[in-house]
């Protein structure tokens, strides 16, 4: 590591000695404000002046005034995050309960979203960008720690890293590791990435966090500073809200609904060993995609659902039993709240095979149960459930928790699904941020027996449908494109390597 630093550090050095002794003066003067806000260890301190020089340097190959400098770097924005030790720990919410306790042969319930650039990602820039978001999101400042019933998240005051991709999307966390973070933030050409960890947030807190990062990155950049439509203030102090657990203010049904479920049928094709095997992103016209589905008589997410339901079939080799596909509820829309932590339930949609045919019956039949599933009565009741069942757990210690937890939440078991469709919906944007995006997408992380999960997000005029697969078999898809090409939608299929090659 000396190695590499070096050079770097004699540049900034050079670059400082060439300066007049005014402004190498007041680079002296913001060093030593912002070792008063940075009071890590040692070797942590000194990765955190390192990238600020490095900021320096290319703001000044970039022609960009000190004074600009200074103004975009004020350690002031760091409040005084690094400069208190750790002192909060947060209980995990009901719904987060299960991740840990699941985790098992190499598997974590991963899950990223990212967002396309219309210019390259600087990474001196990105990793001084989250050096600032991160203080804005304490609960994400954490690591998972285990304690004598449950995991909990443990704050820690560290220097939170960004990486150049190479590796498999979605691969598990070293959370096991003392000190881990339990995200990643990763970049590749003009594409910011963030995989999470399900203990730490839900789709609509990671789209926060990484709204406001980038927001914080293009400000870095030169932009004008970036608020509102989700993006978080940075320097401002983090509400109690926005790090609430919220199922505890929900309000619960009377009568809890059971969650257990008959399995549902699995698509063909061997398990491969690599997960994911693929992933694949269908680019849709979000327009001529709400079209369709409006010439329907339904909503987007039950248009698609229909089309993966068909597709789905043509992926089955058996004639009888039921399709499921898992869909992720977001209980904000029933009970607003602020927080960026776990606020989500799920239903079910089920349709026996034979049951599976093109036609205004398959749609009608989806909106229905859609309706029906979701609504605040049922997720209540869904809400219920989860908290009695962890209520049965709560003295069990952790040691022996976990079989018995994989047990009693049976329910959540993949088993009775065959894939998932999460959309966090239409991603709303400030204007001069949209401006500097091209698009989004989300993409969730392999199931155990799952063969496909599938996530969509819509941004600046493309539904981008990501498709995570664990089957070689390329039939579902190949089904899903034709499906989506009769109907007029122009697309553009664009997918990783083979990973298991």
């Amino acid at each position: 590591m000396r190695k590499k630093e070096l050079p770097e550090a004699s540049a900034f050095l050079n670059w400082k000695q060439g300066l007049g002794s005014d402004d190498a003066n007041r680079i002296e003067q913001f060093f030593e404000e912002l070792r008063s806000h940075i009071l890590l260890a040692r070797d942590e301190t000194r990765k955190l002046m390192i990238d600020f020089e490095n900021v320096l340097l290319f703001y000044a190959q970039e022609g960009v005034s000190i004074d600009d400098m200074l103004d975009r770097l004020n350690p002031r924005r760091l409040s005084g995050f690094y400069a208190r030790p750790p002192a909060v720990w947060y209980p995990l919410d009901d719904a987060a309960k299960i991740y840990p306790l699941s985790m098992r042969n190499g598997r974590m319930a991963v899950f990223r979203l990212s967002v396309y650039l219309k210019r390259p990602v600087v990474p001196e820039l990105l990793q001084t960008a989250l050096t600032f978001t991160i203080t804005r999101f304490p609960s994400f400042a954490t690591t998972v720690k285990s304690g004598l019933f449950w995991h909990y998240l443990d704050a820690s005051k560290r220097r939170y890293t960004v990486e150049e991709e190479k590796g498999i999307p979605c691969r598990p966390l070293p959370v096991s590791r003392s000190g881990s973070q339990s995200f990643r933030v990763l970049f590749f050409r003009n594409r910011i990435s963030i995989e999470f960890f399900h203990i730490l947030t839900d789709g609509t807190g990671g789209l926060v966090f990484l709204k406001t990062l980038t927001a914080e990155y293009l400000r870095l950049l030169g932009s004008a500073e970036i608020s509102g439509d989700g993006i978080l203030r940075i320097g401002e102090i983090p509400r109690a809200s926005e790090t609430e657990n919220a199922f505890l203010h929900a309000e619960k049904a009377a009568g809890a609904s059971g969650f257990t479920d008959r399995p549902a049928v699995q698509f063909g094709g061997a398990l491969a060993r690599t997960l994911p095997c693929r992933i694949l992103h269908f680019k849709l016209d979000s327009e001529k995609l709400l079209e369709a589905a409006r010439q329907r008589g339904t909503t987007v997410t039950a248009y698609i659902l229909a089309k993966l339901f068909l597709a789905g079939r043509s992926a089955i080799d058996l004639q009888s039993g039921e399709m499921s596909i898992q869909v992720p509820v977001n209980m904000r829309k029933f009970y607003p709240s602020n927080t960026v932590r776990n606020f989500a339930m799920y239903c079910g949609i089920r349709i026996p095979i034979q049951a599976i045919e093109p036609g205004n019956e398959l749609i009608e039949e989806i909106s229905q149960q859609l309706a029906e599933k979701t609504s605040e009565e049922n997720m209540s009741a869904m809400m219920a459930s989860t908290e009695s069942m962890v209520h049965l757990l709560r003295y069990i210690p952790l040691a022996i928790k976990a079989p018995v937890a994989r047990h009693v939440y049976s329910f959540l078991g993949e088993s009775i699904f065959t894939n998932t469709l999460s959309n966090l919906g239409v991603v709303k944007l400030p204007d001069e941020m949209a401006d500097q995006i091209e698009c989004m997408d989300f993409v969730l992380g392999t199931a155990s027996s799952n063969r496909a999960s599938c996530a969509m997000i819509t941004c600046g005029g493309t539904a981008m449908l990501s498709v995570t697969k664990r089957t070689l078999d390329p039939s579902f898809e190949e089904a899903l494109c034709a499906l989506l090409s009769e109907d007029g939608i122009p697309m553009e299929l664009e997918g990783s390597e083979n990973y298991e090659g």
